[in-house]
Formats: C-alpha cells, structure tokens, sequence
C-alpha cells in the first residue's frame, strides 16, 4: 500500500485506486462459466420424450391401449365400445392438446378412458378438474370419457381446467 498524503490527479484517493485494483484483478481471475446449450436442449427432449412415453405405456398398462389405438387409426369404425361411441364425435373431441413451456405441443387422447383412468393424467399435465357430466350414450362403457374441453385444436397448459363429459351408462 502507499502513503494517503496526496490524492492522485485522478481524484481518488490511494485506497480507491487500490480498492478498484483489487476488485478488478477478482474479476479477471474467475473463469467464466462454461454452459453446453446444445447438450441441454437435448437433455430436456430425451426427460420430455419419457415423460411421453411414460404417459402413453401407463394408458396401455391400464387398459387405454384400445383408446391409444383408436386415436391413432384415425377414427376408423372398430367394435370396440369405445370406438362405436367416439365415432359419431370428431376425433379431437376426446383429445387433449398439451402445450409445454417451451412451445412444443403433445396430443394426449382420452376416447374411452375412464374417468379414474384421466385423473393421472390431469395431475402430470398440472391441469384442473372441472365438471363432470354424464351423458347417456347407448354401447358406451359406463364412465368412460365421451368428451373433454377444451379439447383440440385448443390448446391447454399447466393451471387449466379440464371438464369431462363420461358415459352414464
């Protein structure tokens, strides 16, 4: 350190200037923080890939299979109760649009799902339940999902409300 007697012709005084000198020769030797983007771009796909897959192996675990299956065939006229009752529906009317954070988007179908069986689903979606309504349907299975809304094209996000339309029975 120096004598305090004179200040400088910059207008500091001895112990600014050493001050200034300490501070900055701190921040010169910290490294700057090296981030990967690209490596985390693809980290947050692959969790949101199994977080899709998980979603759809648990509808086939529980039986949504026939509903999986149906909305991926396009609406095609099945024997199953739950295609003979989507059927004179569009196919969006059971469908959920999902939108994510980061504005990609998901379909997640509820055509014969049961109520208990679309709960889960609402729950990872971070979505609300709204009303619930039944509906007489004939050759419907009694409380699967007829209609939901919103439903696609709209799109819904986390803190929505969801309301059914299921089957009386």
């Amino acid at each position: 350190m120096t004598s305090y007697g004179d200040a400088p012709a910059s207008g500091r005084t001895p112990f600014e200037q050493e001050l200034m000198h300490a501070m900055n020769r701190f921040a010169n030797s910290a490294d700057a923080p090296d981030f990967d983007a690209p490596q985390i771009e693809r980290r947050t796909r692959r969790r949101r890939t199994i977080g899709i897959a998980a979603v759809a192996a648990a509808l086939i675990a529980g039986g949504g299979g026939t509903a999986l299956a149906t909305s991926v065939a396009g609406g095609s006229k099945a024997s199953t109760p739950a295609a003979t009752s989507t059927s004179t529906q569009s196919d969006d009317a059971t469908t959920l649009l999902y939108l994510f954070s980061d504005g990609a988007t998901t379909r997640i179908p509820l055509a014969g799902l049961s109520l208990d069986m679309a709960k889960p689903l609402l729950e990872k979606t971070q979505t609300k339940l709204g009303t619930v309504t039944k509906k007489a349907v004939k050759g419907c299975k009694p409380n699967s999902v007829l209609e939901v809304t919103p439903h696609a094209p709209k799109t819904i996000k986390p803190g929505d409300t969801v309301s059914f339309t299921i089957c009386a029975g």
